[in-house]
């Protein structure tokens, strides 16, 4: 994590949808660790396991979670740049991603459209 501090103005970068949630004192949020953009000061940020083994290895979430606390802003984004990268490969017929999508002929259909030798 960077702490940004001074006068001026910050860009940065995210990925998906941001949203900007303000947190009331004492109110939590539970969210994926790498779905946090920012937060102000005055949020009280802790890192948590998330759950037992089973929900570690099913819960499609990971192994821990952010837990903030207000009162404060927190800025948060849809679509980390680990999962932007997954859905890059998964759909990259190279990478046997995406076999015979937009086609019911599947290979033939890429064999007559000049994607297969």
């Amino acid at each position: 994590m960077q702490k940004l501090d001074g006068d001026g103005l910050v860009f940065m970068h995210a990925g998906g949808t941001v949203v900007l949630r303000t947190l009331q004192p004492g109110e939590v949020l539970r969210v994926d660790t790498g779905c946090i953009v920012a937060f102000e000061p005055s949020v009280q940020f802790d890192i948590q396991q998330a759950g037992g083994i089973k929900t570690a290895l099913f819960g499609g979430e990971g192994l821990f979670f952010a837990t903030l606390q207000g009162p404060g802003k927190v800025w948060m984004q849809s679509l980390p740049f680990s999962r932007l990268a997954g859905r890059m490969l998964q759909a990259d017929p190279q990478q046997a991603g995406s076999k015979g999508e937009g086609s019911i002929l599947g290979s033939l259909g890429n064999f007559l459209d000049g994607d297969n030798p």
